[in-house]
């Protein structure tokens, strides 16, 4: 049957704030999309906008003035580049009658909310995943590097040897230093056990651990020299409906990306991508949460639902490293 109009539903704010306590938002902690590709919002939902190429930004003409003649001048020239937000959405049906037979159990509208918002959430940081651990983007030497000893050879690793010669293939390439460093949380636990890592620590002042769980994700910065470390925990099930469940994180274990991300919401400052987000259409950032009600089958309808489109804009802002577990 026909979607029901926007106009008939519900924005339900108390709904979505009550989710904050639900297991699932527990999960969704590790969950890192719109850190690795901040937000810009965008007044259409397609369109083109200008991108500065980076040889743009690295010029150095004569800017020296002579008494009584003009200052030199310069224009920007722009790359077309273009973007086109996708609504994505799930619906979760709570039939009145199953809501009731089971309300001392557990509260239907919650658990039918947070099914929605993880769904659509979770969907997200699969497509930023992919476009930023693909090799198929970042290829060739001065883009991807392999590991040569895997981080969870953590007697012969050398994460920081590894990380700063990334660092400096991005500026290389973009005349700007990275300021994080991106890995999911098996990697990361792998990093800190390294005797690399462990060393530095130690020499810093912070004393030696042999347990590698008490150094921090900021002492991990300081080893590398980066803002921080961006850490995805987050996992995806890929087998069908109805067979036995198979579990894997969505940022994969094989790879860590050195990267420069953009840090305001200036579109001329490079970075590594964005994710475009248009809310002309009631979609919000983190998504819009709202109900309807459908006779049909006589029950509520919660929806959660974001316009957005996951973009790599500078690929040289990133150095890709594979190899990095066994």
């Amino acid at each position: 049957m026909p979607s029901p109009s926007a106009s008939l539903a519900t924005l339900r704010p108390e709904l979505a704030a009550s989710l904050m306590e639900f297991e699932l938002a527990q999960d969704r902690q590790g969950f890192i999309a719109q850190q690795v590709l901040p937000v810009i919002e965008v007044a259409k939902s397609s369109g083109k906008y200008g991108l500065i190429p980076i040889e743009q930004l690295l010029q150095s003409p004569e800017t020296r003035r002579a008494p009584g003649s003009g200052y030199a001048r310069g224009n920007w020239k722009f790359a077309d580049a273009s973007f086109a937000t996708e609504e994505h959405g799930w619906e979760e049906p709570i039939d009145d009658r199953e809501a009731s037979l089971y309300a001392e159990y557990f509260d239907a509208e919650v658990i039918s909310a947070a099914r929605a918002q993880d769904f659509v959430l979770r969907n997200a940081e699969i497509r930023a995943a992919a476009a930023v651990f693909n090799t198929s983007t970042w290829t060739g030497g001065t883009l991807t590097t392999a590991i040569t000893n895997e981080w969870d050879d953590t007697s012969n690793a050398t994460p920081i040897a590894d990380i700063r010669a990334a660092k400096q293939a991005v500026w290389d390439l973009c005349g700007m230093w990275p300021n994080v460093v991106i890995m999911n949380r098996k990697v990361f636990n792998n990093g800190r056990a390294c005797d690399d890592i462990k060393d530095n620590v130690a020499s810093a002042g912070a004393g030696k651990s042999e347990v590698a769980s008490d150094i921090t994700e900021a002492q991990m910065a300081m080893c590398f020299d980066v803002d921080r470390i961006i850490v995805a925990g987050s996992a995806k099930n890929t087998a069908n409906e109805g067979q036995a469940s198979s579990l894997s994180s969505i940022w994969s274990d094989e790879y860590i990306m050195v990267a420069r991300i953009a840090t305001s919401n200036d579109m001329k400052e490079p970075g590594l991508g964005r994710t475009f987000h248009w809310g002309e259409d009631g979609s919000s950032i983190g998504g819009t949460l709202e109900t309807y009600r459908d006779e049909s089958i006589r029950g509520d309808v919660v929806r959660y639902r974001h316009d957005v489109d996951e973009i790599i804009s500078y690929t040289e802002c990133g150095h890709l490293l594979s190899n990095a577990t066994t």
